[in-house]
């Protein structure tokens, strides 16, 4: 690609499509749950028949048998329904939907579903800072002119007037803003916020701008461009002198220029202790969080004037005389420091990236809270000159980078990818493109912001507000700790199913829930557990934990805790009742068999198994709303869908204990055994908060992650992440988003263990894995450096 436009569309057009995280997990998760699942379901087949076999006499093997032998089967297959998570993806999409619909209120637009979880994991934001940080209000609230510091806006009577029109003439003419009458009367002017401040400036020191335009002719322009930081034009006057007129970064104008003007009209030299002056003036005002800009201007000479007639002409930008710098306010938007401060609680690194003067980036950047003593602030084409190892040593205390361009950004973002970052990056426009499309989370400016950016980016921030960001993490982390809680109920019911019947399959024969039954209980803990629980709104404890990393395991210590206690307590009651449901409940079995071949006691005893695991799960569904909360009811009433869903529950377990009994296998029960049966299902409640009182170790109990060695290597300025699952001696090469996702498996055993060459016999095996990826030690450029270290060296 030739141009900068064309660099841009291929950056857009690369695929960066991965799985998030918590969709990795989710698919890990999934398929041990539904491994599991198969393998009770078909040991529970096998022993049911294997005893049937056992049991009946062979030669009369008859209808009645291979009755049972279907009803075997049915409850089998019932079972793999049940343990299969196919609520897993529902209450996933729920969460992510219902998160989404909330979000709009909140001021974001979400436009990829998957982003709004993973801004919930999102460990550092750049975010620019006009518009975003500030109000992007700008005001010209102090200025030097003619050689005098004016804290006021107003103008000295002393200066002449043809060097106020001068003036005028720079601010009017070399703009992309313009002024214009309402249908009041009152003055509108458009344009860029910089823009705007300086014409306002202008017309209140009495500039007319139409005036202006019509006495002046433009004869050629150079408009703003990110990386010269300046604006140039070549205007003709009623006079027919021909002058350009230069403005952009102070320390860039200020730079070209050898002369100045004096109230009087006086053109002086600019000796280097008036400059060193202007220099100190200008710091002072990026000091006081103030954005600067120096207006500069000579007449030109008939020669350089002819010159301007080819047809790209170059507009002479040597030996300028300056004429003024001005400091422009924008004011922090009301919020923003709280903000700032939630994110760093919650964990998240917040990064200002700035085209403004490293001055004002670092006065803003620690008037908000952003910049800190031990936080490093750069500028772009310092940070640009460095070497990546370099790049990489600073990162982890960068927290300002000013005068950077869109290349400068874009860089940023790649590098702390490439560091293992969750990522998420404000931009508002074209340019910006690049970086919102390669960052985990794109989040595009809705006022500002163009529409490049926006197809870019995952989200909208509609109202440009920083604090909105903070709204949309907090939703993202709730989202993920909806699906936990989830999880954690649906394991929960799933354990205590399939053991249930396993066990009872092998002692009694018969599996004490039925396929009825057993569907009622998938829809409890699939479709109205995914509902109840993936609505749950978020709260401010989320903002005091830290992001959740790519690496966690879904299933965390406290989960384990949780399920274990409630596992073991529904469990033990559950077969308490399957082998001392007579005597517990004092019923005589009378013999009698009905319809279904079993007695009545029998068939009581086998609905309150029934009843008292259904309101098990009622209660344990009210405990998954605070995994790591003792009182499990906070904010309870304010989620009406969650008490909607348990009072459907109850009322449809009503009927159909009471009125579908052929239909469900049940019986009719008295007011005692239902109070029984919802007694023995809330004694969950303070059992879980007994067993929150247990304290669990940090490190994880279990984790996808464990027993892995990582090597991280860099392929052309870009890493790549290798790591080595110990067990299965299997290595798995992946490169990260800022390249193409590619996976590659292949063996990878160490037998060769002897003592005087296992680092080159590994090694060996390494390489022949690493080049199949077209990659080998003497193409990596990164690992072969001859001035610091040896290429073997850095390859074992």
């Amino acid at each position: 690609m030739n141009t900068e436009w064309g660099k841009v569309m291929a950056t857009l057009a690369a695929d960066n499509e991965e799985e998030t995280p918590l969709q990795v997990r989710l698919n890990q998760l999934a398929e041990t749950i539904g491994k599991i699942g198969i393998s009770v379901a078909v040991s529970v087949f096998i022993v049911l028949l294997v005893r049937l076999l056992v049991e009946s006499d062979l030669k009369h093997f008859g209808a009645a048998q291979g009755e049972k032998i279907v009803g075997f089967f049915a409850v089998s297959v019932t079972i793999i329904v049940v343990a299969v998570p196919e609520g897993l993806p529902l209450a996933v999409t729920m969460t992510l939907a219902y998160s989404m619909h909330k979000m709009m209120d909140d001021r974001a637009l979400v436009r990829n579903l998957s982003a709004c979880e993973t801004m919930g994991s999102a460990t550092t934001i750049c975010s620019d800072k006009t518009g975003t940080l500030t109000m992007n209000l700008m005001t010209v609230v102090s200025s030097w002119v003619c050689g005098k510091l004016r804290v006021s806006t107003e103008l000295d009577k002393e200066i002449k007037k043809s060097i106020e029109e001068k003036l005028f003439t720079s601010i009017c003419i070399n703009t992309d803003g313009h002024v214009s009458v309402s249908e009041d009367g009152g003055i509108e002017v458009s344009g860029s916020p910089t823009e705007v401040a300086c014409l306002n400036w202008a017309m209140k020191l009495g500039a007319v701008f139409d005036d202006i335009q019509k006495e002046n002719t433009v004869i050629c322009l150079d408009t703003f461009n990110s990386t010269k930081k300046r604006m140039g034009v070549v205007v003709k006057d009623k006079d027919g002198s021909v002058w350009v007129h230069w403005k952009g970064a102070s320390e860039v104008i200020l730079s070209q220029c050898t002369k100045y003007i004096d109230a009087e009209g006086n053109i002086i030299d600019l000796t280097t202790e008036k400059v060193e002056e202007l220099e100190g003036i200008i710091i002072t005002f990026a000091n006081a969080a103030l954005r600067t800009l120096c207006f500069a201007y000579r007449e030109l000479t008939e020669h350089e004037a002819q010159g301007l007639r080819t047809r790209k002409p170059e507009i002479p930008d040597k030996d300028l005389i300056c004429l003024a710098i001005v400091g422009i306010k924008d004011p922090l938007r009301p919020g923003v420091a709280d903000a700032v401060r939630k994110c760093q609680i919650a964990g998240i690194k917040v990064r200002m990236v700035t085209g403004d003067n490293i001055m004002t980036a670092k006065a803003i950047a620690t008037e908000c809270g952003i910049l800190n003593k031990e936080g490093i602030a750069i500028e772009g084409k310092k940070f640009r000159e460095m070497e990546p190892e370099d790049q990489y040593k600073i990162l982890p205390s960068l927290q300002v980078m000013a005068r950077s361009s869109p290349t400068d950004k874009y860089t940023l973002v790649k590098r702390l990818l490439e560091m293992g970052n969750i990522v998420a990056v404000t931009g508002d426009g074209t340019n910006d493109a690049p970086a919102l499309h390669e960052a985990s989370i794109g989040l595009a400016m809705g006022i500002a912001g163009t529409e490049v950016a926006k197809e870019s980016a995952d989200i909208i921030i509609l109202d440009d507000n920083f604090a909105s960001i903070v709204k949309v993490v907090r939703w993202g982390r709730s989202i993920y700790a909806n699906i936990q809680k989830f999880i954690q109920f649906q394991c929960t019911v799933n354990g205590v199913a399939l053991a249930l019947n396993f066990i009872a399959a092998v002692a009694n024969g018969e599996a004490p829930l039925t396929a009825v039954q057993l569907l009622w209980v998938n829809l409890i803990m699939d479709t109205m557990g995914a509902l109840a629980l993936a609505t749950e709104p978020p709260n401010e404890a989320l903002m005091h934990k830290p992001p959740v990393g790519k690496r966690e395991p879904l299933i965390t210590n406290i989960m384990w805790r949780n399920m274990f206690g409630q596992f073991v307590y529904q469990l033990i009651l559950l077969l308490l009742f399957q082998f001392q449901g007579m005597q517990l409940l004092g019923l005589d079995d009378d013999g009698i068999p009905t319809e279904t071949g079993h007695s009545h006691a029998y068939r009581e005893v086998e609905t309150v198994i029934f009843n008292c695991f259904v309101f098990c799960q009622v209660f344990n569904e009210i405990n998954a709303r605070r995994m790591d909360e003792l009182n499990v009811f906070t904010g309870l009433w304010n989620n009406k869908v969650f008490l909607y869903v348990i009072l459907f529950t109850v009322v449809v377990q009503v009927l159909l204990v009471e009125f579908c009994g052929s239909f469900t296998s049940t019986v009719h029960l008295s007011w005692q055994r239902w109070l029984l049966c919802v007694g023995l299902g809330a004694g969950s409640v303070p059992l879980a908060a007994i067993m929150k009182c247990v304290r669990v170790p940090k490190r994880p109990v279990w984790s996808s992650w464990q027993n892995r060695d990582e090597l991280v290597f860099r392929e052309g300025g870009s890493v790549m992440s290798m790591m080595f699952r110990q067990g299965s001696q299997k290595v798995d090469l992946q490169r990260t988003r800022s390249v193409k996702s590619a996976k590659f498996y292949s063996d990878f055993t160490t037998n060769d263990t002897t003592a005087s060459s296992p680092p080159d016999s590994c090694l060996q095996k390494l390489q022949k894995v690493i080049c199949q990826l077209g990659t080998s030690p003497s193409a990596s450029n990164d690992l072969e450096n001859p001035g610091r270290r040896n290429n073997n060296e850095a390859w074992r």
